[in-house]
């Protein structure tokens, strides 16, 4: 299961490999009340449901206002019965510059436990982790839960097919880069209807569960959201997709 749940939290970062070379919009293109809904599938079958959100609060970090974003996962089905996931996770970001201040998680995946907090300092280049600090390469790296929000508000105007950029995060204990590739634009068939979409592929390492040759493949809307509606990738056994379910609490209309 943590397979799949590594694979949504892939797609749902992928696009944020722009955050060094492309500047934000003026405003992010999410508000407070926004609710995505997504499932994972293992071929034909839905493994695990996915919901974010972004929630007011009135946490502050060196005295700056902040979002909190929300993500939890869960197993669904025959899955859940022999193997249960409940996964949550919180991000802290600045409202003007989206970069997290504070990132915390609760991994529940069968008999597998594991808790962690980061607090991110992107001036001093350091988070500050349950299992030690970690020196970044730039003021600007992200947990899984940020990048993704940060991503949506990136102005990618002069985005060219063929493009690959790089970003920092942190993940597992340690400081590492992804890189994404734009693929070209593509009309897809959603929940939400057909939708005109950018499409990407992120990099991926092979391993125990990618193949060599495996390729990710991303969906996002080419509205004024920018959000993913599908993810596809190939596994060492099977493949694994993501496709939205719903969208509620929208900034602008989806599709437009």
């Amino acid at each position: 299961m943590r397979t799949w749940i590594l694979v949504l939290v892939l797609a749902l970062n992928s696009l944020s490999s722009f955050a060094q070379e492309l500047p934000l919009k003026k405003e992010p293109v999410f508000k407070e009340g926004e609710v995505l809904k997504y499932k994972l599938k293992y071929g034909f079958l839905t493994a695990a449901e996915a919901t974010l959100k972004v929630q007011a609060t009135d946490m502050k970090f060196d005295n700056k206002p902040t979002y909190r974003l929300v993500v939890d996962a869960e197993t669904s089905g025959t899955f859940d019965i022999f193997y249960k996931v409940r996964d949550h996770y919180d991000s802290f970001i600045d409202k003007t510059d989206l970069t997290p201040y504070f990132y915390q998680e609760n991994i529940r995946e069968a008999s597998y436990r594991r808790q962690d907090k980061a607090r991110f300092s992107q001036d001093a280049k350091k988070v500050v982790a349950n299992r030690g600090t970690f020196t970044t390469p730039t003021t600007q790296t992200f947990d899984l839960v940020s990048a993704y929000y940060f991503a949506r508000s990136l102005d990618i105007a002069g985005l060219k097919i063929g493009d690959k950029f790089k970003l920092n995060y942190f993940l597992g204990d340690e400081i590492s880069q992804l890189e994404i590739q734009y693929i070209g634009k593509e009309v897809i068939k959603t929940k939400l209807g057909s939708i005109r979409c950018l499409k990407f592929s992120p990099s991926i390492k092979p391993g125990r569960i990618f193949k060599k040759d495996s390729k990710l493949y991303l969906w996002i809307t080419d509205d004024g959201n920018r959000v993913p509606v599908k993810a596809e990738v190939e596994i060492l056994v099977g493949s694994v997709s993501l496709e939205i379910k719903s969208a509620e609490g929208l900034k602008y209309p989806i599709g437009q």
